[in-house]
């Protein structure tokens, strides 16, 4: 019967004695043993399962398979007969924390905005409930945070009631259970009454606090971000050290530290027009450069420079032409990159040239009649690849 379990009759209880009924090995050769009784928690309902040692073996894992818990062990018990075990406190009280303000804030979302939960997830650093609405206001979260602290700082009474199918209309459910036999209930009195299996404490005054973190779209749901309990002060401590490095980076104190920082991100923005500025003005020397060379067929390599200012270079030296084409190639350590060019006042049709140099390069591209770019393989060196798209210019002038 799941009501005389250790971990339903005795939440609170770290160790006991019992006795094994069986050692076995499972399909995919992990030890395990069953219990008389056990106060270790087996994974369900969103909880994961409690860790701890049986006769002084580590539990790494718990189950209940076909109506038994097993408990999963790092090796085999040397001995069977009467044990002594003990669960990891820590562990089952940090998640008796998250589950329960997983009901009280589930349970704020639907009492203010009528927003049902439709998945839980207890994770090692956040919990997550999945709202079955696409959007949730700031306002929204701010005030169900609120409501779910308000009802933790109550120190409200949790009551855990064994109910059969026939007692249900008593209750006022939060949604429908879905077991028929052994229907357990966790009630938070006048807020909030759920069919649940896991673990809680005696009063909601345990949970300590809960804070909403973040958001995200989930399809058409809105996953929240929240933890509760020591979690909260984990992550206070995470976020203030944090805080603290970049106010020591910013030589600031740290309640300045977002000012500080948005005036940081000001002169960076500063910073960054005037670059785009020098380096437009020395693209427009360099061009100059190139066009002053003054051959119908302009042929220049590089070392590293994108596509981007391989086509801007090109139409900037052209603009400076009455009759020109521009050959620009780079290299890196690995690949090729080239723009082909030519003013509206010559002839030839420049997909001609990326045709034929396209291949000795197993390279991909496209353009029009009057300009054309690509880039492949480093087959060849890029003052090869120069010289072959100028040799594939049908006519030069």
């Amino acid at each position: 019967m799941l009501q005389e379990r250790l971990y339903y009759q005795e939440p609170y209880r770290t160790s006991f004695t019992t006795t094994v009924i069986q050692h076995a090995i499972d399909e995919q050769g992990r030890p395990f043993v069953v219990l008389e009784n056990t106060a270790f928690y087996p994974t369900g309902g969103g909880q994961p399962h409690d860790t701890g040692h049986i006769a002084d073996v580590a539990v790494v894992d718990v189950e209940e398979v076909d109506g038994e818990v097993r408990h999963y062990l790092e090796s085999p018990l040397s001995s069977g007969g009467t044990v002594s075990a003990e669960i990891d406190w820590d562990r089952r009280f940090d998640h008796m924390q998250q589950h329960t303000g997983q009901h009280i804030l589930t349970a704020a979302f639907v009492e203010l905005f009528n927003y049902p939960t439709v998945s839980f997830h207890l994770g090692r650093e956040f919990v997550t409930i999945d709202l079955a609405t696409e959007q949730v206001s700031t306002g929204d979260l701010r005030a169900a945070e609120k409501l779910a602290n308000a009802v933790i700082l109550e120190n409200r009474p949790i009551e855990q009631r064994w109910v059969t199918q026939e007692e249900l209309s008593a209750y006022s459910l939060r949604k429908q259970v879905s077991v028929d036999e052994e229907i357990r209930l966790v009630i938070i009195p006048n807020f909030d009454t759920n069919g649940c299996g896991g673990t809680h404490p005696s009063s909601t005054g345990q949970i300590g606090s809960l804070k909403i973190l973040s958001t995200e779209k989930q399809k058409k749901n809105t996953r929240i971000h929240f933890v509760c309990g020591k979690r909260v002060l984990d992550q206070l401590g995470a976020v203030h050290e944090e805080l603290s490095d970049v106010a020591q980076l910013l030589s600031t104190p740290l309640v300045q530290a977002a000012e500080a920082t948005q005036k940081l991100l000001d002169a960076q923005h500063t910073t960054e027009k005037k670059l785009e500025a020098a380096y437009e003005q020395l693209l427009d020397v360099e061009a100059a450069s190139l066009a002053g060379r003054k051959t119908t067929v302009i042929r220049q390599t590089y070392t590293d420079r994108s596509m981007q200012e391989l086509q801007k270079l090109a139409r900037k030296t052209l603009a400076l032409c009455e009759r020109a084409i521009v050959v620009l190639v780079s290299e890196t350590d690995d690949k090729l990159q080239f723009v082909a060019s030519r003013t509206n006042s010559l002839s030839p049709d420049m997909r001609t040239v990326s045709s034929i140099a396209l291949p000795i390069i197993e390279g991909k591209g496209g353009g029009s009649a009057t300009t054309v770019q690509g880039g492949g393989s480093r087959l060849i060196s890029a003052q090869e690849l120069a010289e072959l798209l100028e040799r594939s210019i049908p006519v030069h002038a």
